[in-house]
């Protein structure tokens, strides 16, 4: 009878609050990216910042700790991906994981037929999303539903393309860079590019290239990250004030980052309304706030060191920047 295999030491988790700029692998979920990236900094809690098919590379956005309130409005920025659609195919998901469905010849396509056709995927568009996709319906993701061969109806959305165009023509696939907003689907696009040609075509290779603010990312792979000591896995921890880059600032004194932490609305001399970010006078991030027409701030989202602030105004719980506490 063979010994016993010893059990492997449980992973003891901390607060750790920033960003990771991680290039994804194909072959596995977003979220199964997540979870080894918070396995391997020990990070207590951790968020994606919009799903990419398991298909897809590049970057995926890791939120840890209190950066996990900003994963919303990271969700929604503008992104820029490169993708190969292949023409004469089209499948159940819209990409090469799925089934072929219909099958077509591809003729010669020219590249003015090609660019007559791109014209009516950019700008603000009607698109009707996947229906193997995380979209939910009745509470349900609709691949869920997909999955076990329920009828579903999608409706369509409006969607912003910002940029699209071809870097590079085969015979029978088309490379292509999309600059888009929140809620577009690639894999829509280029459903809609192969029916628009005539030919029918599914997205054969998927990556995200930047996701704003971070648009010229220095990312690192899980390999690189298992690869490191401790201390090297926490360098590539940015300070989650790296999520607020292009967001207006309000800088506040002590007295007043001592009110907002508190729930309470502060007056401002003569600031614009809107959303913004604040920070203390040290440039530590307390979290989002939004300014009303009479030039009174108020909390919206605010990080926890924010609701502990001390007669200096500094929280108790350390300095919110990148890194564990």
């Amino acid at each position: 009878m063979s010994p016993p295999r010893p059990k492997r030491p449980r992973t003891v988790f901390r607060d750790i609050h920033g960003i990771v700029l991680l290039d994804k692998p194909a072959g596995i979920s977003s979220n199964q990216a997540l979870q080894r990236v918070r396995h391997l900094l020990r990070a207590r809690k951790g968020g994606h910042t919009g799903a990419l098919d398991p298909l897809a590379t590049g970057l995926l956005p890791i939120c840890l700790g209190e950066a996990t309130k900003l994963a919303g409005h990271l969700l929604g920025a503008c992104k820029a991906y490169e993708t190969v659609a292949r023409l004469g195919r089209t499948t159940d998901t819209a990409d090469a994981d799925g089934t072929v469905l219909v099958e077509r010849p591809v003729p010669t396509i020219e590249a003015a037929a090609v660019e007559a056709a791109l014209v009516a995927l950019r700008g603000r568009i009607m698109q009707r999303p996947p229906v193997y996709s995380a979209l939910k319906q009745g509470g349900e993701p609709l691949y869920a539903k997909a999955r076990r061969g329920e009828a579903i109806e999608v409706p369509e959305r409006e969607v912003e393309v910002h940029g699209l165009r071809v870097l590079e023509k085969g015979p029978d696939w088309l490379r292509l860079h999309v600059e888009c907003g929140s809620g577009t689907y690639v894999r829509s696009l280029v459903t809609d590019l192969g029916e628009s040609l005539g030919c029918g075509a599914h997205v054969e290779q998927l990556r995200r290239l930047w996701v704003a603010p971070f648009d010229a990312p220095c990312m690192v792979t899980i390999e690189q990250l298992e690869a490191l000591d401790e201390p090297g896995r926490e360098a590539w921890v940015l300070p989650l004030e790296s999520g607020l880059a292009g967001w207006r600032r309000v800088v506040l004194d002590p007295g007043q980052a001592r009110h907002l932490g508190q729930g309470r609305p502060v007056p401002l001399p003569a600031e614009p309304p809107g959303e913004v970010a604040v920070f203390d006078q040290e440039g530590g991030a307390l979290g989002l706030g939004s300014i009303d027409a009479s030039a009174t701030l108020r909390p919206r989202r605010l990080f926890s060191w924010a609701s502990v602030q001390d007669a200096n105004g500094r929280g108790d719980e350390g300095p919110p920047t990148g890194g564990p506490l």
